[in-house]
């Protein structure tokens, strides 16, 4: 079979060359009038979806059913879903980036269809869209903006978050056409909308409305080339006037000579416009050359793609392009260039000629240009015959080449095969080379998955090397949604292919069966998710409120009990939730941690702990809450009441909790003797403990009192003593305490006095109580007395003692030249004798 040169398609348009590849043919039946049916496609030779035109009477067709629907088809005319239509008129149909299906209504609702299958989000642009009704509706990447029937504009810059926001108001009058400028082209990164208005144009943003101040409109049609930089516009009159977008110059002009208005008038990459009737296409390049293209069976419609068009009629599907750079490099006629020597070089090759080494010897020393000239120019070529033998040349070249890096080589051939085979009519992916670089492989198989393209899927994620767990929950998830199985059989099935396959989440397989309303076979599947985080929000969306938390448990994941906990607490009656609890200790002791850890005000959890003891008969602990209330109070009275509640706890089992409503008793004692004390006396003690409360009154010099204290509360005679001893310290009673050192015994001994006097600063007070201290160590009076600055008694020990070190150390500290040294020098003296 003789395959066409790839020049016998292309036009030349003023110095540049553009070419239409018939992508499939045979695309819609006969009998559907495409004129009848507004066409929305999606970018990236993505699907086209049709919904019959309101305005126009259609004939009746017994075979097809006169229900609204919006039907989705493949490029190569493959059926993809039916969706019913009841919602009222359509004033939108458009496709965001990652094709998700959108219309709007003229009630301004929007639904945003995410997976080809019917499944939708729904959200209203409000902003009075519901009073006047919407007009009309362009779409960009991942947003839209709406025309409203009072010329106000609505623009909602991301579909997964929508927050519909007005545009600045274009003036009043009839907008003959308009269009957006996307934000990624825009000076100020937010969408930008041009209107033809009267005879002018005016350029609306999120502030401000401004008059481009032109003079040949109105305009039918307004076109903003795919990298923003170019403004095309089509007068009534049939003239189209290309400018750049900044409206600063006027850059072509041309004649149509035709007085009906064109349907579609849009860009054909960034070099050319297309203007299209019903059977008719015009390619305007630079300088007003033109192309003409004719349609004998039925209506065309113009999908426009960032590189060039897509031409739908019944018959063929068709893409115009220009010309990539490689390809006219490669195949231009009477080209010279090294790699189109070395494709002709491969041919004489096949043919055994030996010109084919005579070629390789002529781009000798442009060969790796050539090569590589090759690869690229097989990435942009349609037909599998030449991107075979464009391979075949850059292999060719390259066996060659001493060195050469086949990197690129290689990847360009797993690229063609995955382009193949998404182009297959089957398929119906008709991707160019640049527009899948922009996609993205990751991108591509999930616009597969979305056509349930399975087996595809893998096969292009395994020769690409990319993770596969996406697509093996994709398909479970839509097995569990249309599987006629029952559960079990459904369950078996998606865990028999699935086990061993690495990162494959159970819990998105579950959520979509319980979304289906199939409880059980949820509940089943979460039970093969190895992940205890990913399974209990979704058994907490099933109301499985204690299958929930004894995973969690077993998860051993504190956080995550602590969540199911919390989510359990406001969802249940307290009732329900302590039945919950009560059987699993570790819920209960959880429960009890974070109500003892919250904060001391939080009166939630108090009473919490109040009933969950009180429910579980643990007087004990229910008597600590209110004794940890009563500490909290700063009124002595509250607090006594709450004392008195905690012994009320107690007293059914008194014989058990002796010590408790003992300790509870004098608390509550305590409490009024301090309620008294700040009463009469001109300082706060409520608060303070026992100990405290004689230490505070003996320094504000109420002994007495202090004295009804230990009495009360049978304080010991050594605690007094040490409390005494401390009072005076910090109130530095020097008297005070040299008067206790008169008596002749102390309960604490005396080197306490000795400690506490000297570390206060006054080492004379501390030595008088060194001669008291029984007990002492050999040598430690010394120290005592070093440590007070007095060497002379030091040395008196020393001599005592006859610790002769000792009182040589003091005489070197000393020096033999004072006063101090000749004393202890004399006292040395006895250790001569």
């Amino acid at each position: 079979m003789d395959v066409a040169h790839p020049t016998a398609g292309w036009e030349q348009l003023g110095g540049r060359f553009y070419r239409k590849i018939q992508l499939y043919t045979q695309v819609f039946d006969q009998d559907r009038d495409l004129d009848n049916y507004l066409v929305a496609g999606a970018q990236y030779g993505g699907a086209i979806a049709l919904y019959r035109d309101e305005e126009k009477l259609v004939a009746f067709h017994p075979a097809r059913s006169t229900k609204p629907s919006i039907e989705i088809y493949s490029c190569a005319g493959k059926p993809i879903r039916n969706i019913p239509w009841d919602k009222g008129s359509i004033r939108g149909l458009g496709w965001s980036e990652d094709e998700k299906l959108l219309v709007v209504t003229a009630d301004g609702t929007v639904r945003c269809y995410y997976d080809l299958q019917g499944d939708f989000t729904q959200f209203s642009l409000g902003n009075g869209a519901d009073d006047v009704g919407v007009s009309s509706c362009r779409f960009y990447g991942h947003g839209l903006v709406a025309l409203l029937s009072n010329n106000a504009l609505v623009s909602v810059s991301s579909l997964d978050e929508p927050r519909p926001k007005l545009l600045a108001s274009p003036p009043e009058g009839k907008v003959h056409a308009w269009t957006l400028i996307p934000p990624a082209y825009t000076l100020s990164r937010s969408v930008e909308v041009l209107l033809s208005i009267e005879q002018t144009v005016y350029l609306s943003d999120a502030t401000e409305c401004e008059d481009r101040f032109l003079d040949i409109g109105p305009f039918t049609h307004i076109a903003v080339s795919p990298n923003g930089k170019f403004a095309a516009l089509y007068t009534a009159s049939g003239q189209a006037h290309v400018i750049t977008s900044d409206f600063q110059n006027r850059l072509s002009e041309h004649d149509s000579k035709s007085k009906i208005v064109p349907k579609y008038f849009e860009w054909c990459g960034n070099d050319a416009v297309v203007i299209a009737w019903e059977d008719e296409v015009h390619l305007v390049g630079p300088a007003g050359s033109l192309a003409k293209f004719y349609y004998d069976n039925g209506r065309v419609h113009i999908v426009p793609d960032f590189d060039g068009v897509r031409i739908i009629s019944n018959d063929t599907c068709d893409f115009l392009q220009k010309v990539p750079d490689v390809i006219e490099d490669v195949f231009r006629l009477g080209t010279d260039s090294p790699a189109s020597i070395l494709l002709d070089a491969v041919e004489q090759l096949e043919m055994q000629s030996p010109k084919a080494d005579d070629n390789i010897q002529l781009i000798r020393s442009h060969l790796v240009e050539a090569v590589d000239t090759c690869v690229n120019a097989a990435g942009h070529e349609f037909n599998i015959h030449w991107q075979k033998q464009l391979l075949k040349a850059a292999s060719f070249g390259k066996s060659v080449l001493d060195i050469y890096n086949s990197d690129d080589f290689v990847d360009m051939c797993e690229t063609l095969r995955v382009l193949n085979a998404v182009r297959f009519y089957q398929v119906g992916l008709p991707l160019s080379y640049e527009q899948f670089q922009r996609l993205s492989p990751s991108a591509l198989i999930t616009r597969l998955l979305n056509r349930h393209e399975y087996l595809l899927a893998l096969r292009i994620a395994g020769y690409l090397r990319l993770p596969t767990d996406k697509i093996y929950v994709h398909w479970a998830s839509a097995k569990v949604r249309v599987g006629a199985e029952d559960d079990d059989a459904i369950c078996r099935k998606v865990v028999e292919k699935l086990s061993g396959k690495p990162g494959i989440s159970f819990e998105a397989i579950a959520r979509a069966a319980y979304d289906e309303g199939r409880g059980r076979l949820a509940t089943e599947l979460l039970n093969h998710e190895p992940r205890a985080g990913r399974q209990v929000p979704l058994l907490l969306s099933m109301e499985e409120d204690e299958v929930a938390l004894d995973k969690a448990i077993e998860s051993g994941d504190t956080d995550l009990v602590y969540f199911v906990l919390h989510q359990l607490k406001r969802k249940l009656p307290l009732v329900a939730f302590f039945r919950v609890i009560n059987a699993r200790p570790t819920a209960t002791a959880l429960v009890e941690a974070s109500a003892r850890l919250s904060d001391e005000d939080d009166r939630e959890d108090t009473a919490l702990l109040k009933d969950l003891y009180y429910q579980d008969d643990r007087r004990l602990d229910g008597a600590s809450v209110f004794v940890r209330e009563a500490l909290r109070q700063s009124d002595s009275r509250t607090a006594v009441d709450k004392l008195a509640l905690a012994a009320k706890l107690l007293t059914d089992n008194a014989k058990e909790n002796t010590f408790e409503l003992s300790a509870l008793k004098e608390a509550a004692t305590l409490l009024r003797m301090q309620e008294a004390f700040d009463r009469d006396l001109t300082d706060t003690f409520t608060g303070l403990s026992v100990n405290q409360t004689m230490f505070k009154l003996i320094r504000l010099g109420y002994h007495g009192r202090a004295k009804k204290i230990q009495s009360e509360f049978k304080v010991p005679e050594k605690v007094a003593w040490w409390i005494r001893l401390q009072a005076l310290v910090a109130k530095r009673d020097w008297n005070e305490i040299e008067e206790v050192s008169r008596t002749r015994k102390s309960p604490i001994g005396w080197e306490p006095f000795y400690n506490q006097t000297l570390q206060a600063g006054n080492p004379r007070l501390a030595a008088l109580f060194i001669l008291k201290c029984t007990g002492l160590e050999v040598g430690q009076a010394i120290t005592m007395y070093e440590k007070c600055g007095m060497r002379v008694k030091a040395a008196e020990e020393a001599v005592k003692i006859k610790d002769a070190e000792a009182w040589s150390k003091l005489l070197e500290a000393a020096g033999r030249d004072t006063q101090e040294g000749r004393e202890i020098e004399r006292l040395g003296q006895a250790f001569r004798r």
